[in-house]
This record gives structure tokens, sequence and C-alpha cells, in this order.
């Protein structure tokens, strides 16, 4: 067991350093200061960090860290960082590790005895949850499914019996994909697929697997994140119970139309079976 308090030494430190997800007023003074403080920034890519960076007026010795060099690049990281040199390291959006490079170097740091501290800033996924409507006490993050069918197929497998929301990253590319096996291995579950976040086209699309199975592609652009309702305890509904709510919405003033769709979306039902029992 090893317990290290962050800021009680003068010995090396490696800051983490969440960066904005779009919207660049969301970069606090916090990481602001330590920017301007620190020696060298390691990034995931250094190009944009250096766009970033320019934007406020900050110039510093980059370091590019990303999947391909980690392992090598952690240990001169870390060579730095005993040498005295003050050290941050960034990604492109949202907190390192994440989906992102990181784990590999803070392994090696911790493995060096460095204390380790993270500078809080935007994370695509928590936005993305705590507006979609989901629930949000348990949840379970998953990041990208595999490029490969075959292995995507067994990734929504693996979680299709989990009882929390399940949080997804997506690319434009593969979306209709995604959502096509996630109708049909998952079943018809809500949904909400977050897009642009923090960004002039943030979006929010709201509803269930088998409506955005129907979703044009081309409408759904940007970083996409995927929530999945968990699955529900399954409870047998009797066809008369389904055919007398229906009624009742109808006489209410609802349209049968509307009735069937509601219906539907309470008892986590195929419309077209509950529109089969109305109708025949």
């Amino acid at each position: 067991m090893t317990r290290i308090k962050s800021f009680r030494t003068d010995g090396p430190l490696l800051y983490l350093i969440a960066t904005p997800i779009g919207n660049l007023q969301e970069f606090s003074p916090r990481a602001l200061d330590i920017l301007t403080q620190v020696d060298v920034v390691a990034a995931e890519d250094t190009r944009n960090a250096s766009f970033l960076l320019k934007n406020f007026g900050i110039k510093k010795e980059l370091f590019s860290l990303r999947e391909h060099n980690e392992k090598e690049g952690s240990k001169h990281l870390v060579e730095l960082l005993k040498n005295g040199k003050k050290v941050a390291y960034m990604s492109d959006a949202g907190y390192p590790g994440i989906s992102d490079p990181g784990y590999l170097l803070v392994n090696e740091v911790i493995a060096n005895d460095i204390p380790v501290s993270t500078v809080s800033g935007s994370s695509a996924f928590l936005n993305a949850l705590v507006a979609s409507g989901l629930q949000t006490n348990h949840f379970f993050y998953y990041g990208f499914l595999s490029a490969k069918d075959s292995e995507a197929v067994g990734e929504i497998s693996s979680i299709k019996n989990l009882p929390y929301t399940v949080i997804f990253y997506e690319a434009p590319h593969r979306i209709g994909r995604t959502i096509k096996l996630l109708f049909e291995i998952l079943g018809n579950r809500r949904i909400c697929l977050a897009r642009e976040l923090t960004k002039i086209n943030e979006e929010y699309i709201r509803g269930n697997l088998e409506e955005l199975v129907e979703i044009d592609d081309a409408t759904i652009k940007g970083e996409i994140v995927l929530l999945i309702e968990g699955k529900k305890d399954e409870v047998i509904i009797d066809d008369d119970k389904i055919i007398e709510r229906v009624n009742y919405l109808i006489s209410l003033g609802l349209t049968k139309k509307d009735a069937i769709n509601v219906t539907a979306e309470e008892f986590s039902l195929n419309k077209n079976y509950v529109k089969k029992l109305v109708l025949f």
C-alpha cells in the first residue's frame, strides 16, 4: 500500500489536464494557471495542443504522447519529472485516459512513486449522461465499440444483461451500423444520442432504438455519445391489459395511433405488436 499527498512535496508531480470538448470557455482558470507554470506539455496531438494553448496566449515546449509511442514516451516523461521538470499531459478533448492515451503514462509515473493529480474539466459522457433522461444513479461506461462487426456483436452481447445505463462513444460513419446492432441484440430499449456537446450544433435525440434505426445517418455528424437504458426485469403483460390500456387512452382523447404508441412505450413493446392486438 502506498499513500502519496499530491501537493505536500517539493518533488515531481504530473498533472493530467482535462481540456474543453467544444466550447473553449470551459477551460478552467486553474488549468490555464497550471499550464503557464509547467515546463513541458505532453499531448495526444501537438498540433491541436498548440492551437489550444495559442488561443490562451500560452507558449510551451510540447511533447507528443499518443497511442503508438505511449510506452516509450511515458518513460521519457518520467525522466523529465525526476530531473525537476514540471510536466502536464492533456488529450485532444475531455479527460486523458478516457478513450484516449494516458493509462500507461499514469502507471509508469505511479511505479516511480511520483504523484499524479487531475485538473478537472469537461467530459463528453458525463455531460451526455446527466442530460439524457436515463438513469444516472448507476451507469456503465464502455467507450468505443470495435470497428469490426463480428467483434462489436460480441461486445454488445456482453453488456446485454446489465441493469445500468450503458454509454458508448461512436464515430459518425459507424453510427447507423451500431444502432442497428444495438436494436438487433438488445431489443427496443430507450436511447439518447448526444452529439457536438457544448458546440453551436449541440443536439440530443431521445427515443427508442426502433425509431433511431430509421434515422437518416447523414443528419448525424460530429462527436457522438450513445446512451442505452439498462435491461429491465421481464414482466409478462396480459394482452387484455394492453388492449384495455389503449382503449383507456383513447377515452382520454388520444387518437388510436397515439394511444398505441404511448402504450408500446409504457410497456416496452413493439408498436406493431400492440397495433395488431387492437386492430384485429
